[in-house]
């Protein structure tokens, strides 16, 4: 659960000391919590939202920041050829970029549904969306990903 939760953090925030303070916070909260946490239908869900509305926090503080996609996420195994690997960590890093141009919305549905792997019902446990504006988010996120990375494709190909 802890690395799930820096995963999230590491993803709003952009630094990864400002994720580890903020995971180490929503623990600290939630031990003076300890005794409440049976009342909740998810702890995994309630930690998850606490650790979002901290970055969050953290965020409209510091406005104007940019937030990343994982590198990691983009790695295809096997992958033997050094151009491809260099193809692949550059369109990585395109798509992270994208991603960071996405409305606040859509960059956390993408984050927890494509990179955490949550599914529609503990997203919408999670952010207090409506499940279909989960679905419609997503799909305009990918949407526009897809078409930005196939205008990539063509541009190196010479296609139009």
């Amino acid at each position: 659960m802890k690395n799930k939760l820096f995963r999230l953090a590491w993803h709003l925030t952009g630094q990864r000391e400002e994720a580890e303070d903020v995971v180490q916070e929503v623990y600290l909260k939630i031990w003076d919590m300890r005794h409440q946490l049976a009342k909740y239908k998810s702890v995994e869900g309630l930690l998850v939202t606490m650790t979002r509305n901290r970055c969050l926090d953290g965020l409209r503080k510091r406005k104007n920041r940019t937030l990343s996609l994982k590198p990691e996420i983009f790695h295809r195994a096997g992958e033997a050829d050094l151009q491809q690997q260099n193809e692949t960590r550059d369109l990585a890093q395109r798509a992270r970029e994208m991603m960071a141009g996405l409305p606040e919305q859509q960059k956390t549905i993408m984050h927890l549904r494509d990179v955490e792997g949550y599914g529609f019902e503990e997203i919408a446990e999670i952010t207090g969306f409506d499940g279909n504006y989960i679905r419609v988010n997503l799909s305009r996120a990918r949407k526009k990903i897809r078409t930005e990375i196939e205008k990539i494709e063509r541009y190196g190909t010479g296609k139009d």
